[in-house]
């Protein structure tokens, strides 16, 4: 169970993470889903934490964005 908390905890950051970088780089979320050729409703999806985004959209999503990405993994 905790692992599954702890999991959504992150896809709310990563949600966060990417709704905060484009509101830096001052694009909608329109304009995001063009970039990397996905709907307006699945870059809110994301944001929101509502969808189970595949790892190469997210990528996708951030290389859009022009933000660095670092992956960490603890055992």
């Amino acid at each position: 169970m905790n692992n599954t908390i702890e999991l959504r905890l992150e896809s709310h950051a990563i949600g966060n993470a990417i709704k905060e970088t484009r509101l830096k780089r001052k694009m909608t979320q329109k304009q995001l889903g063009e970039l990397i050729g996905v709907q307006k409703a699945q870059i809110s999806r994301i944001e929101n934490n509502l969808s189970n985004a595949r790892m190469d959209t997210i990528m996708k999503v951030f290389t859009a964005l022009d933000a660095e990405v670092k992956f960490q993994v603890e055992l």
